[in-house]
């Protein structure tokens, strides 16, 4: 078979290998993968239901988006970042977050250019630069007050780049940018020439009082900012694959021909349903939904008291140290499934030097009361032979 450059470095998310070989056995707790539990708001069932049974969104019109979404979508920005996205020109809806990916990086940089991305960082932000063609340049996070934290210095140390492809809180170690964070981020735009590639798809997911800061808010970095949204995460929509692309106009005409020869058009049913969601005056759940994620959160820290885990900002999910307990993140997964029923993905494709040494616990789907003998379970892991 003819070799393709494109794939050489590219490997395996490894969730879906995990929970393969999880299968459906119910005393396994499922922290393997980005599913939740906790419902979606009502008001998205239900306009996608009646979308369904009307047959409104069943077209192919406009490739870009149902103008009542992308509306919707300037609106959410507009609290989010001050700024008022012209809904036409300067926001496209895709399938999902992930997808919007591809063509913002097809968009902002050539073959060969640099993209800066944190160590760990999402294996499908990563994977998708080096298909991409682009290279990718890691920050490393570390460990500081018990929470990851932005190496600025390592950030300080980027020459060239033609964009950062960032997330806060990020997946999957739930770290989250400050305010000095971002302000670094905006001297290396500026010094670099480099675009801000932000995956917003958790933003209000934080926990203990940590500020809530958009990038766009930040002196310097509205104008370089592509923002990828989503209705997966803080709507909880996973099914729908809704998302959307907000930037600046000039190069929204780019990216809005990457979206349409990748996928033609994005749901018009789900569509619906992300719009009501958007717009539910109620806030959706987004609250109670962050509430209820930092229980679970702050479950898995104190049953893994002594042990190397670090705690998460926000988000879904939190990293266990495999080095630091003398296994590498493939062996700790493997023994926390087998002896003790739990369902781990190792960080093995999730970054650069830092990442491969982890395991990732994502607490989405398993609900408090089946966290609560998660130190049994890894104790078993841990101790048998």
């Amino acid at each position: 078979m003819r070799q393709n450059a494109r794939f050489a470095d590219v490997q395996p998310i490894g969730l879906d290998v995990v929970a393969e070989a999880a299968g459906t056995d119910p005393d396994v707790l499922r922290m393997e993968n980005l599913d939740t539990d906790v419902a979606p708001p009502p008001c998205a069932v239900d306009a996608t239901t009646r979308a369904l049974a009307s047959g409104e969104g069943n077209s192919w019109l406009p490739l870009t988006g149902l103008p009542v979404l992308r509306e919707a979508v300037a609106g959410e920005l507009r609290t989010r970042t001050g700024l008022d996205y012209d809904p036409s020109r300067q926001i496209v809806i895709t399938s999902s977050g992930t997808s919007a990916v591809m063509p913002v990086l097809l968009a902002t940089t050539e073959p060969g250019d640099h993209v800066a991305l944190t160590d760990p960082t999402y294996a499908g932000l990563l994977q998708r630069v080096r298909l991409s063609g682009a290279r990718p340049h890691f920050l490393p996070l570390r460990v500081d007050g018990g929470y990851w934290r932005l190496d600025r210095d390592a950030l300080a140390g980027v020459t060239t780049a033609a964009a950062l492809l960032l997330m806060s809180p990020s997946m999957p170690s739930g770290v989250l940018l400050d305010r000095d964070d971002w302000a670094a981020v905006a001297e290396t735009c500026a010094r670099t020439g480099a675009y801000l590639i932000y995956d917003a798809a958790m933003e209000r997911l934080v926990y203990d009082g940590h500020p809530q800061i958009n990038p766009c808010r930040v002196d310097g970095l509205a104008e370089r900012t592509i923002t990828i949204g989503s209705v997966s995460k803080e709507y909880r929509m996973i099914g729908w694959r809704i998302g959307w692309i907000a930037g600046p106009a000039a190069l929204m005409e780019r990216i809005k021909m990457a979206v349409i020869y990748n996928t033609t058009v994005a749901s018009g049913f789900a569509q619906l349903g992300a719009a009501a969601a958007l717009t539910d005056p109620s806030g959706a759940g987004v609250a109670a939904a962050t509430a209820e994620y930092r229980r679970r959160h702050d479950t898995v820290i104190e049953q893994l008291a002594g042990l190397p885990v670090v705690r998460a900002a926000g988000g879904w999910s939190c990293l266990v140290n495999a080095a630091a307990l003398g296994l590498t993140a493939p062996e700790l997964s493997s023994r926390l499934l087998r002896y003790g029923r739990v369902a781990a993905t190792p960080m093995t494709a999730w970054g650069g030097t830092i990442a491969p040494d982890h395991v990732r616990l994502v607490y989405s789907c398993e609900p408090v009361e089946r966290l609560t003998d998660l130190r049994l379970r890894f104790d078993a892991a841990l101790t048998r032979e």
